[in-house]
């Protein structure tokens, strides 16, 4: 062990040594002034007298500060040496074994294994031993006879057993407090942490404890809802909301009026920890709803930025093919190459308007007018819609989907965000009977789930990332917009269009509330 090391163990066994140092006291001062009570010194009683009054001023003198001179292992080392010499020199003038003291030895070893480290507490245990077997074969030598061997020897053992067991106890107990020592250290910083984070973040942070007033509030939280805020106050227009949160383990609102000037918020709360069904603190997260809609805002303008861009370069193309075409038609006087140019500017003309269709029904995204739309006939009548040709390619598709499946959605975007993925599912399926599947499954927290799977290729990994960004498509006749637009719909009505990881074709996936 290191000198820093020892120097710590020295003073995390401070108290138990003056503990032990006062009861080194109480023993001494109980042999001066109860001894003769105990049937103690009745051989000598002078030699004694002068023992037991030197063992009072020894402790006295070694559990004084000024004593710690001789540096605290130095010092227990002496004063156990001494403990052990003087009641050895007790027990032979109060009779040897009989008078009780081998029991009152095995408290001083058991001390020994708690106060010093390593081999030392051995090492005592062997002191211990040695006098007591010394002052037993004495008493043999002096007084004839060795009764008391036998039991000697047993307690020469357990001076022994205790030792070890105390040692280890000891080192255990050492051990569990380094480690307990050390995780709260980290359990310190890491609260110091937490308490700077919460501190400087741009949201305002209140927590509320099991009697529903404030445990904590950050300064953002204070410049929001007023600079009285203070731990301990109680907020009614809150109470709803934790309320909520305390019944389901969370809460969001977008606007609630808060703040001296009611102003809108967003309110978002969720439970700390859970002590049990509906207990713990409850942590609720304050934005001013202005700050929301600025960062909405700035969404749509980056991502107006980012679609605009696409559109520019995905325009020129079959624009300067119509150019082109436009321009060799009137130079060319063979029918057949004429006829051929024409068709490239229809073509090419019909590619733009495609565009500019997706484009404008990109922009009818908020118009959002939602209900609890029955799925299954709405299902049909796109499938019917999209089957005009005869059975033979009504049966690519398998509608499985219970009549009493609802969606909470706007009637018309679902009907374009279904027809876009089936566009794709019957671009890449293999057209057998059943190859495009349409089912729904019930989630949890009154949500629905709308598959789409067919039974093509699927999507290339290297592809998935891509496949919802704008003009990302593999059809060369294809916009690229379709699965944008589907996925720009499905969050217009706060719902979730997902591409699965699933083995085989592409399987996505439509989920939404079933009601309001």
């Amino acid at each position: 062990m290191t000198l820093a090391g020892l120097a710590q163990a020295d003073a995390e066994r401070t108290v138990p040594r003056r503990i032990f140092n006062i009861f080194r006291l109480v023993v001494a001062g109980l042999f001066v002034v109860a001894g003769e009570d105990l049937g103690l010194g009745g051989q000598w009683p002078e030699a004694y007298l002068a023992l037991t009054l030197g063992y009072v001023a020894f402790a006295l003198v070694s559990g004084f500060p000024f004593a710690l001179a001789l540096g605290d292992r130095r010092l227990v080392a002496l004063q156990f040496a001494v403990d052990f010499v003087v009641l050895v020199g007790v027990m032979a003038v109060s009779g040897g074994h009989g008078s009780g003291i081998a029991g009152l030895m095995m408290v001083y070893v058991a001390g020994a294994g708690v106060l010093v480290e390593g081999r030392l507490p051995l090492f005592f245990a062997s002191i211990a031993t040695l006098l007591v077997l010394a002052e037993n074969t004495w008493r043999a030598l002096t007084f004839g006879g060795a009764s008391d061997t036998v039991r000697v020897g047993i307690v020469c053992i357990a001076f022994f057993a205790i030792a070890l067991t105390t040692r280890l106890l000891a080192a255990r107990a050492r051990t569990h407090e380094t480690i307990a020592e050390a995780r709260g250290e980290a359990l310190g910083r890491q609260q110091a942490i937490n308490e700077r984070i919460i501190e400087d973040m741009h949201d305002g942070v209140l927590v509320f404890g099991q009697n529903g007033r404030l445990l904590q509030v950050n300064p953002r939280a204070r410049e929001l809802l007023g600079p009285g805020l203070e731990a301990g106050a109680h907020m009614p227009a809150l109470d709803a909301a934790v309320a909520a949160c305390r019944a389901s383990g969370s809460f969001d609102s977008m606007q609630l009026p808060l703040g001296p000037d009611e102003r809108p918020m967003r309110c978002r709360a969720l439970l700390a920890h859970t002590a049990g069904e509906g207990e713990g603190d409850v942590l609720v997260y304050i934005t001013d709803y202005a700050d929301v809609q600025k960062q909405i805002q700035q969404q749509k303008l980056a991502a107006l930025g980012r679609l605009t861009a696409s559109m520019a370069h995905e325009i020129r193309n079959p624009l300067s093919a119509v150019t082109q075409a436009a321009e060799l038609l009137g130079e060319e006087k063979r029918v057949e190459v004429q006829e051929r140019l024409v068709r490239i500017i229809g073509d090419n003309a019909r590619r733009i308007e495609r565009m500019v269709r997706d484009v404008l029904a990109l922009g009818r995204r908020d118009e959002v007018v939602r209900e609890a739309l029955p799925l299954a006939p709405a299902l049909a009548a796109i499938v019917e819609e999209l089957t005009l040709a005869g059975e033979a390619e009504r049966a690519r598709y398998a509608l499985d989907v219970p009549d009493d499946a609802t969606l909470w959605i706007d009637r018309a975007h679902l009907h374009q965000i279904v027809v876009n993925l089936l566009a794709n599912a019957r671009r890449y399926c293999s057209g057998e009977p059943g190859a495009i599947r349409l089912f729904t499954q019930e989630l949890p927290g009154e949500r629905t789930a709308l598959h789409i799977v067919d039974d093509g290729p699927g999507v290339a990994p290297d592809k998935r990332e891509q496949v919802f960004e704008p003009f990302a498509t593999s059809d060369p006749k294809g916009t690229g917009l379709g699965l944008y637009i589907a996925r720009e719909l499905a969050d217009a009505n706060g719902a979730q269009l997902e591409l699965l990881p699933d083995a085989g074709g592409a399987h996505f996936v439509l989920s939404g509330r079933r009601t309001p």
